[in-house]
């Protein structure tokens, strides 16, 4: 390699780290000159993670999304084996078919005894009658009312027989509402609209109760937290402005609201701040970005991304023309704008 190629080398990397050193700097001071009643802190762009996991033990048949994929809420993840559950379900509606079955035969056998003791009763009636006018004998008459009595106790013992059955046909009923909802809970949906981080299960892996097969990053909840002294954080208010200006497009700024302020004090991360302010106790304070914000930029949303976040403690003060800049929509929202 010849001189004038290793002094170009050198020029580029002394011009980058000068580039970096003087990034930084300007950043320094933009936070620096800050107006009255605004406080700033670094952070990054973080998400709630959501783990897609197996309510059953079960193996996986089918695992339907990829890694990075975008997921909208409702929409198939991972499918399981049902076989099994399948043909449980076979089994109890089966029972439910023998149910009906018994309860039809029952009810004709009380249609047939609640006949026969009618026939019983209209025999007793004209036995009391008889017995009165003395045409048949005591004996007679007991005779028709012990039928009575038998008939009466036929009807009452169809009667339980078939409250029986039906509560057997209740029980498989509702054995087969159990399986129908183990089959559903087999059938994994993300709960949230999010992009698949980490794929945790293969197709034929058996996984128990509780076993994780995807992990999302819900989209629909992203923010950035910061961390400010106490004199600052006490003087943040739940629904305050923020502001998030990131690192890679440090021109602009996305609008923000505080959606929570830590109760108590806390050393920040070492990925945070320096080690001097992590000497410090500070409080956490998180600046939740809005939804329909990011739904405009949901392909391009990545955690992770570090940068800075504003606070207002004062609500009379004016945020400077450097954190009024907002991002430029994408071009697919422009073209859609366009079109309206």
């Amino acid at each position: 390699m010849g001189k004038n190629t290793v002094g170009r080398l050198l020029f580029v990397v002394i011009a980058a780290a000068a580039g970096f050193l003087g990034w930084q700097e300007w950043t320094r001071r933009q936070a620096s000159a800050l107006p009255p009643g605004i406080v700033s802190g670094n952070g990054r762009i973080e998400s709630i993670q959501v783990d897609v996991a197996a309510k059953y033990a079960g193996r996986v048949k089918r695992i339907e999304a990829r890694e990075g994929d975008l997921v909208e809420p409702g929409q198939v993840i991972v499918r399981m084996d049902t076989a099994e559950l399948e043909a449980e379900l076979a089994k109890s509606k089966a029972k439910i078919a023998e149910a009906e079955e018994s309860a039809a035969e029952v009810a004709a056998e009380i249609a047939s005894q609640e006949s026969q003791l009618l026939f019983s009763r209209q025999q007793f009636a004209r036995a009391e009658k008889l017995l009165s006018s003395k045409t048949i004998t005591r004996d007679e008459y007991e005779e028709k009312e012990s039928r009575v009595k038998v008939a009466d106790a036929s009807v009452n013992a169809v009667k339980a027989k078939l409250r029986s059955v039906e509560q057997s046909e209740e029980v498989a009923r509702a054995e087969v509402r159990r399986v129908e909802a183990q089959i559903e809970d087999s059938t994994l949906k993300s709960p949230v609209r999010g992009r698949v981080l980490y794929r945790l299960a293969e197709e034929g892996e058996v996984l128990s109760a509780g076993g994780k097969a995807v992990t999302l990053l819900d989209l629909g909840d992203v923010y950035m937290e910061i961390f400010l002294p106490a004199q600052d954080a006490a003087r943040v208010r739940i629904g305050a402005e923020a502001r998030i200006r990131l690192d890679v497009r440090p021109e602009y700024a996305a609008r923000a609201t505080v959606s929570f302020v830590s109760p108590e004090a806390q050393f920040t991360p070492k990925q945070v701040e320096t080690k001097s302010e992590r000497d410090k106790l500070m409080f956490r304070v998180k600046l939740q970005l809005p939804p329909e914000l990011i739904s405009l930029y949901i392909e391009r949303i990545k955690t992770g991304i570090r940068g800075v976040g504003f606070v207002k403690i004062d609500d009379a003060a004016e945020w400077p023309e450097s954190l009024n800049r907002r991002f430029p929509a994408p071009p697919a929202a422009a073209e859609t704008e366009a079109a309206h």
